[in-house]
């Protein structure tokens, strides 16, 4: 895409499936905080069938490992057919995709085994963050400096990925324990509602514990009735604005027998206070948290499923690439 092309974007859609659409809940914030353009997020298996009403100088998005995701492909399809920019973020060279929409962005994330997706979802997040500020510096909105360090702190990522992965056998300890959990909550604000998302996702489809993610402020709107005791409430806590808030919903969930745990950055000690089990995540730039924090929630959800004797590279009742509607 030319700096023109990327100037006179006025407004973004990201449309995938499955954990690629948890790609587009945290790009959203990353790109609107950086770039300042409105963005939003449509499940693929949705985006056709409501008529989307799209503007003639919009860009969508399309995110999807395989390249071959039917509901994707035919939002891809359907944006064309509307007149509308293209861009794929997408894995596998020369699929579908790749081939059919204006502009693609690959994340060469190399062939990936299992089923439920890790490295393909992570580097279509640092193709999310790319994005964004390339977009955020061609639009005025990033200064040479606030770029740069943007920039460096992305290069720091695989470093501080690998230390997360250094301290599994604490996330295993705590894993083995959640064995026998009937229903498993993740809670979360702003990018960390994203985070849950994935981790919730990952927890359900590998190891067949049910498990629901909630943007922690609407608990109160009806879902708080499902704690009791013993429930296993996961709160995400990456974004240092939000984190009195957070703490305060799972205060609310542990005042009605949750068995907490937190996931936060290192330096925040203070939620071993309030939360039974806490395991923390170097810190980084507020934007790229969920490239961190989606590492333990993997961990956890892979070491769950092996307690309990599962395959987890190969779950009951899923594809890897979804071909049909």
């Amino acid at each position: 895409m030319t700096d023109k092309d990327i100037k006179n974007i006025s407004q973004i859609y990201i449309v995938a499936c499955g954990s690629a659409y948890h790609v587009g809940v945290a790009a959203q914030y990353v790109i609107e905080d950086l770039a300042r353009i409105p963005v939003r997020v449509e499940l693929a298996s949705e985006f056709r069938y409501r008529k989307p009403i799209l503007d003639k100088d919009g860009l969508v998005i399309i995110v999807s490992q395989s390249g071959e995701t039917a509901d994707s492909l035919a939002a891809l399809r359907e944006a064309k057919a509307l007149g509308i920019k293209t861009l794929a973020i997408v894995n596998v060279v020369g699929s579908s995709i790749a081939r059919e929409a204006d502009n693609v962005f690959y994340t060469l994330a190399g062939p990936e085994i299992a089923v439920a997706t890790t490295k393909a979802y992570s580097t279509q997040l640092i193709a999310s963050y790319c994005l964004a500020i390339q977009f955020g510096k061609v639009r005025g909105e990033l200064k040479s400096d606030a770029y740069k360090n943007l920039i460096d702190e992305l290069q720091t990522l695989p470093d501080k990925i690998q230390r997360i992965i250094e301290d599994k056998e604490r996330i295993q300890w705590f894993a083995a324990k959640q064995v026998n959990a009937k229903d498993i909550f993740f809670i979360g604000r702003g990018i960390d509602y994203a985070i849950s998302l994935e981790g919730s996702l990952k927890m359900k489809e590998i190891s067949y514990i049910h498990s629901e993610a909630y943007a922690a402020g609407e608990l109160k709107h009806g879902t708080i009735s499902l704690i009791e005791d013993g429930t296993l409430v996961i709160g995400v806590l990456t974004q240092s604005e939000l984190y009195e808030k957070t703490i305060s919903n799972m205060v609310e969930c542990k005042s009605r027998g949750a068995y907490l745990c937190g996931l936060t950055s290192y330096g925040n000690y203070n939620i071993e206070d309030t939360v039974d089990f806490t395991t923390y995540i170097p810190k980084t730039d507020v934007h790229f948290a969920a490239s961190l924090a989606v590492v333990p929630l993997q961990l956890m959800g892979y070491y769950v499923s092996v307690a309990r004797g599962l395959d987890v590279d190969k779950p009951r009742n899923l594809a890897k690439s979804v071909t049909v509607e």
